[in-house]
């Protein structure tokens, strides 16, 4: 059958070429302008963007297919191919950069004066020994650092976990003339919630 691609409206879709494309709905409005769909545009206004990269996967191949010549549909599908294989490729870029960065900044956050400040007071507390145990082991921590020498604040927690049991410590810290002090340190064991360690 001859292709009547790029003839728009006009343009007969073959049935095995109208369906979901990945594409379209991952890469949207860039994919748009490569496949000259540029109604993928609509992705940049508020709350139609919401909707738009479902429109996309949905009616995205007939679309192109409408706007674009193509050599034939073997040529159209190879082309998709491409793009839903780039997109998978940009996508798991992002999310292995989101990580790494995600681990650096916990990292950074466990190796704080902070941080160790609150492990070391953590370690030398007889109620922690009874209900976690030692040896101990701790977790990436999460929450939030600011500082501004000489001065500072520590909102963190973290997991930990022992030979008796585990559970999460919470602490909050302030930095004053350059040194941190604690000023409450509670452990929460797991399965009770039961808060200790007051300070």
């Amino acid at each position: 059958m001859e292709s009547t691609s790029g003839q728009g409206k006009k343009a007969i879709v073959p049935a095995e070429i109208d369906g979901w494309n990945w594409g379209a709905f991952l890469l949207n409005w860039i994919w748009g302008i490569g496949n000259n769909t540029f109604i993928a545009l609509l992705m940049f206004i508020p709350f139609v963007n919401f909707i738009m990269p479902f429109v996309l996967g949905v009616k995205g191949s007939a679309w192109a297919w409408q706007n674009k010549e193509w050599e034939s549909i073997e040529h159209f599908k190879a082309v998709q191919k491409k793009w839903a294989y780039w997109t998978a490729i940009v996508y798991l870029f992002f999310i292995a950069a989101f990580a790494g960065l995600f681990f650096i900044i916990m990292s950074s956050m466990k190796d704080s004066d902070a941080f160790k400040l609150a492990e070391s007071q953590f370690e030398s507390s007889r109620e922690a020994s009874e209900i976690i145990g030692k040896p101990f082991s701790t977790g990436l921590p999460s929450g939030n650092i600011e500082t501004s020498e000489p001065s500072g604040k520590a909102t963190i927690s973290f997991g930990v976990e022992g030979s008796k049991g585990k559970g999460a410590v919470y602490f909050d810290a302030v930095k004053e003339l350059g040194q941190w002090k604690i000023n409450s340190l509670v452990l929460e064991e797991e399965g009770t919630g039961k808060p200790g360690l007051p300070h």
